[in-house]
């Protein structure tokens, strides 16, 4: 296997910078570059001070961390060089360590490495990066909790379950003679798969609110035109971000931005008013608004409470009806003209009614009830291939009630076996990983 290295510090100016080097001969290869004690003939996990020198000339005085094989990041012997941060000098020890026989490394390759070499599961792996990521609380403890085997553990315990079931289906169709085998009929199926898909269940219920709470809640604000959209876009991110005007119409595109409120990170889209009209570029944001509320995980919809309601509003409520949504009702610092009891009153002229709405928003994401604790599966990749095992899961339990051949039922409990191995890492396509890890930055 190839000797690599890579910048392991945000690129720039500051008191130290990481230099990762892995590789089955890396602890050599530094102590070549290396002036001060001998890095071959020292423990692991031990720190050394000395020089890094090219051609005799003294490049920087440095720490080198030694990791030996298998009690490293990712089981490999290898150094970390703690160099001093500038640029420059950076620059000029990695080109150090380029040309004394290692090749840059691929993004992700580290991580990627200590899942090749048994020292993290997949779930693990991909938690690193979450970890980094992390931008509050509830984040990094979600994140963590991953990183710590909770989700492999429960996973694993699941798939050790289904395993069972599958092993006592091919004794009763294999070895029928058996007399001693359990004999795997549809009512002994049902309840073992029942427990299975409920606990499978409860695992993605939990997992939608940790992968907003990683990733962040991409909320859309919409409403009729000029009912204060913009406005309220500029309260949540503290600045003038959206033009805001008294004509109907400004906002003809997406308009960007983030917030954090409390734990919670908010990607705010303020959509362009929702309205029947001629005007061919309005309609074309407002054909994007639509397309934003289908993607969107909350729904700011804003109300005119100076104004009656209208068919337009309505239709709103209608069009947001299955979404996950808050009813606000802006402009209170004029009379109002409505009520209604399910509606936030807020006036984002005045800057009036944020702290409500936060409370809202965790109400009704149920962000408070969220148990960090807990294992989820805090990405995309996870959550669908949790959703295609209970899909097979299900389809199963269905035959099981349909009396279908047992045999015929064995084929979608493998595949909820299957998927569920590759969240883990287990069963997995080459190509999957090399693809997973290429998301990572250069020192992980």
């Amino acid at each position: 296997m190839d000797n690599i290295c890579a910048i392991a510090t945000p690129y720039g100016k500051g008191a130290i910078a990481v230099i990762r080097c892995s590789g089955p001969n890396s602890i050599d290869l530094v102590n070549n570059i290396f002036k001060g004690k001998d890095l071959t003939k020292v423990k692991g996990n031990i720190i050394v001070y000395g020089h890094i020198i090219k051609d005799n000339e003294l490049i920087d005085e440095v720490m080198v961390s030694v990791f030996r094989s298998p009690r490293s990041y990712d089981g490999e012997n290898s150094c970390e060089i703690n160099c001093h941060g500038g640029v420059y000098i950076t620059n000029l020890v990695l080109e150090t360590l380029l040309n004394s026989g290692f090749r840059m490394a691929e993004p992700g390759e580290f991580t990627k490495r200590a899942f090749l070499n048994h020292k993290m599961d997949l779930t693990q792996a991909e938690s690193v990066m979450d970890v980094v990521n992390a931008e509050s609380k509830l984040a990094v403890k979600s994140s963590l909790n991953a990183l710590s085997s909770n989700l492999y553990n429960l996973i694993s315990s699941l798939r050790e379950e289904i395993l069972n079931i599958l092993a006592q289906i091919e004794v009763n169709i294999d070895y029928p003679e058996y007399d001693d085998a359990i004999e795997v009929t549809h009512e002994y199926l049902i309840p073992k798969i029942s427990d299975i898909k409920k606990k499978m269940e409860n695992i993605l219920a939990n997992s939608q609110v940790s992968r907003i709470i990683i990733n962040g809640i991409k909320t859309a604000i919409v409403g009729k035109p000029n009912v204060g959209k913009s406005t309220i876009l500029n309260m949540l991110l503290g600045e003038n971000k959206a033009i805001v005007s008294d004509i109907a119409g400004t906002t003809r595109d997406i308009v960007e931005g983030q917030v954090r409120l409390g734990d919670i990170s908010l990607n705010l889209l303020d959509t362009a008013g929702i309205r029947d009209d001629s005007d061919y570029i309005e309609s074309i944001g407002i054909k994007k608004a639509k397309e934003t509320i289908e993607e969107a995980d909350l729904i700011l919809l804003v109300l005119d409470l100076s104004r009656e309601l209208t068919t337009d509003d309505f239709k709103l409520l209608d069009l947001v009806k299955d979404k996950k949504y808050i009813l606000i009702a802006n402009k209170s610092d004029l009379e109002p003209k409505w009520q209604r009891e399910d509606v936030l009153i807020i006036s984002a002229k005045n800057n009036l009614g944020l702290v409500e709405l936060q409370k809202k928003i965790y109400d009704v994401l149920k962000i408070n009830e969220f148990n960090a604790t807990n294992p989820s599966l805090n990405n995309i990749r996870q959550k669908q291939l949790m959703e295609s095992s209970l899909k097979s899961l299900t389809e199963a339990l269905n035959s099981c009630y349909n009396l279908v051949d047992i045999s015929l039922i064995e084929i979608d409990i493998k595949e909820a076996f299957d998927k569920l191995g590759e969240i883990i890492g287990q069963a997995y396509p080459e190509e999957l990983i090399t693809a997973l890890f290429t998301k990572f930055c250069l020192g992980k």
